[in-house]
């Protein structure tokens, strides 16, 4: 079975995961649909899909754009030294 299937937000709106802007009504869906991941079976494997395809936009394993732009940063700093 795919881990899609066993999303928690499989049968949710998906415009709730595609806030537009950064403020008032949009942090608040942010966190609406971060409450959705949080309860989520599989929100690691949706963040790790989100990472490996470089999704750009939405909130995919209760991470934002930011956050996951954030994770990429750290993780290039973390291979960076280590292979010196």
């Amino acid at each position: 079975m795919d881990w899609r299937q066993r999303a928690a937000c499989r049968d949710a709106d998906p415009d709730l995961f595609f806030p537009i802007g950064t403020t008032g009504p949009a942090l608040r869906q942010e966190e609406a649909a971060k409450a959705v991941c949080a309860d989520c079976p599989v929100a690691r494997q949706c963040l790790e899909w989100a990472m490996e395809v470089g999704q750009e936009s939405g909130v995919w394993g209760g991470r934002t754009e930011s956050e996951r732009r954030q994770l990429r940063r750290r993780d290039r700093g973390v291979l960076s030294r280590a292979r010196a």
